[in-house]
């Protein structure tokens, strides 16, 4: 027979369940809660108008990072609750800047255990890791093994703060239920010096396995995780370049997973990409566009630039013509031997540009009718005064993408761009920066942050209950954020939606990706109001349900 009193106490106790204050008399008295809740009643409102005073007294952002990670561990509903409320303010306290000092500093301020450490030493019991897992049902994992956080480098165990954070706003904003999400972190050791010397480190002090061993490892990994959990959507986070795209090749035909690193950056990218040249009145597949920085992630931008080209009618080899890839050694062209094999797809013919003084960014916008210059390649200043006149000089409205995280590192600050063009590019960074000024007027800079396509792809396969994550079905989400650019309306607006739109634009972008699901076959057939309805039935919402007798 059910003890009420036991019951009542998991539920009070447990952040999943939990209503705290907002328990009521009757429920108490139901639930065997008498005397363990102060008298009053509050409602979810009234919690989380409390919580936000709470959260206001913080000396920093660091210190209200860590105060709404012990209200999440508290009651989950009231967090997401706190964040709905105060999205603009609170997305870079939970997630970037924030939370890569949060990284950093892991082992310091953690608190309470959240989500699974799958360490090498254990590699024999993974089965039993992966089981221990809190929640059986789960929809949603992010994982990472802390390689490659943000701008940071390698942040050994720390980079649990990154899978922790992502799903966050999976809930958020994509409105998966926080009990059916699980973030990991692969434990396979650190090469950060320091780390390893830190008597507080958390992780497994080792130098990081060799490559022969760690892909074995992660094999392993998803091998377990297969038959634990056949039908969860994986999302790689934070992995090394030399990692990312073969770990992604290596299972996107056999697991229902994506990298956002590579495909959440590119379909953003595209995204802003879409909204901008339908500002500057001329097609993606007519203009010259230039990527500084040819690592996975700028490779991956650039092979969605190639695809979305493809779409608008142009051969493969049409579209590969009109894309300009540039590394720390210059063009990527087919007379360099230090290429990989998916730069090498970039490479332009040396023929093409025999004669040249250079292959330096500079030399390339010098030679080519340049309509769109992006950057990923972490190369503060990058974007000289001096390029950005002479690539503005071709065009009436250059496309200027400085994306490179964190804002130290962007190749170029949106007030400079504004001014080198006479306020005539259209900008949109990958890190946070304040509004330009010109003159009298404030003009909001747009942010590509992947948090624009990530969790609607969470969504979207939820929903349809999809077996595989396609390129189509990164590009359809593209496509849908690029169609709710608020400069398509007005021009001196941004190009990407406000942070504060995000979760009903999700679901739109959601509705896009799961109907492309089914269209690429890797999703039960259904129309699209099915999958519209579907959308919205998956969304979970941060209310309290009314407690049921027992």
């Amino acid at each position: 027979m059910t003890n009420p009193e036991r019951l009542g106490q998991d539920l009070l106790f447990d952040p999943l369940t939990t209503k705290g204050t907002a328990f009521t008399h009757d429920e108490r008295r139901r639930l065997g809660m008498l005397g363990l809740l102060p008298w009053a009643v509050k409602t979810i409102a009234e919690q989380a108008a409390h919580s936000y005073i709470e959260f206001s007294t913080r000396r920093d952002d660091l210190d209200k990072h860590i105060y709404l990670r012990a209200l999440q561990d508290r009651n989950e509903t009231l967090f997401y609750h706190l964040l709905s409320e105060h999205i603009e303010e609170m997305l870079p306290i939970v997630y970037t800047p924030t939370v890569g000092e949060a990284c950093r500093k892991f082992s310091q301020i953690y608190r309470r255990p959240r989500g699974l450490y799958v360490s090498y030493p254990d590699r024999d019991r993974l089965r039993e890791v992966l089981g221990n897992r809190s929640e059986q049902q789960v929809d949603v994992i992010v994982v990472t093994d802390g390689q490659r956080i943000l701008g940071l480098g390698d942040q050994g165990i720390g980079g649990m703060g990154i899978p922790i954070g992502k799903l966050s706003l999976y809930t958020l904003i994509g409105g998966i239920a926080p009990a059916r999400t699980l973030p990991i972190i692969l434990d396979v050791g650190t090469d950060n010096a320091a780390l390893l010397d830190d008597p507080q480190y958390l992780g497994w002090r080792h130098r990081r396995i060799a490559d022969d061993d760690y892909y074995a490892f992660v094999d392993d990994f998803v091998a377990v995780l297969r038959a634990e959990l056949p039908d969860v959507l994986l999302q790689w986070e934070d992995f090394a370049t030399v990692h990312a795209l073969p770990l992604l090749e290596r299972y996107r035909d056999r697991l229902l997973t994506f990298n956002d690193d590579i495909q959440g950056t590119a379909a953003v990218t595209l995204g802003a990409l879409h909204g901008a040249v339908r500002v500057a009145d001329r097609p993606l597949s007519a203009q010259q566009v230039v990527m500084f920085g040819a690592g996975s992630a700028g490779i991956g931008v650039l092979e969605m630039v190639r695809q979305a080209m493809v779409a608008e009618g142009l051969t493969d080899a049409e579209a590969v013509e009109r894309i300009w890839a540039i590394d720390a050694d210059g063009l990527l062209t087919d007379d360099r031997d230090d290429l990989s094999d998916s730069q090498r797809r970039f490479a332009q013919p040396a023929s093409r540009v025999a004669g040249w003084d250079g292959r330096g960014l500079a030399d390339v916008v010098h030679h080519i009718d340049v309509g769109i210059l992006l950057g990923l390649s972490t190369a503060s200043g990058a974007f000289t005064e001096e390029i950005i006149r002479e690539l503005a000089a071709k065009t009436e409205r250059p496309i200027i993408f400085p994306l490179s995280n964190p804002t130290s590192h962007a190749e170029a600050h949106p007030r400079e761009l504004d001014e080198w063009t006479d306020g005539r590019a259209l900008i949109a960074t990958g890190s946070p920066f304040a509004p330009i000024r010109r003159g009298e007027r404030t003009l909001a800079v747009a942010q590509c942050n992947n948090v624009y396509i990530f969790p609607a792809i969470g969504l979207a396969v939820t929903a349809a209950r999809a077996s595989r994550v396609t390129d189509a079905m990164m590009r359809a989400a593209a496509t849908a954020l690029g169609d709710a650019s608020p400069a398509l309306t007005d021009p001196d607006q941004p190009l990407l939606p406000a942070f504060a739109d995000l979760p009903e634009i999700t679901t739109r972008i959601a509705t896009a990706v799961a109907i492309q699901a089914v269209r690429d076959g890797v999703a039960p057939a259904a129309s699209p109001e099915q999958l519209a309805a579907a959308v919205q039935r998956t969304r979970w919402s941060p209310e309290y349900a009314a407690q049921q007798p027992i």
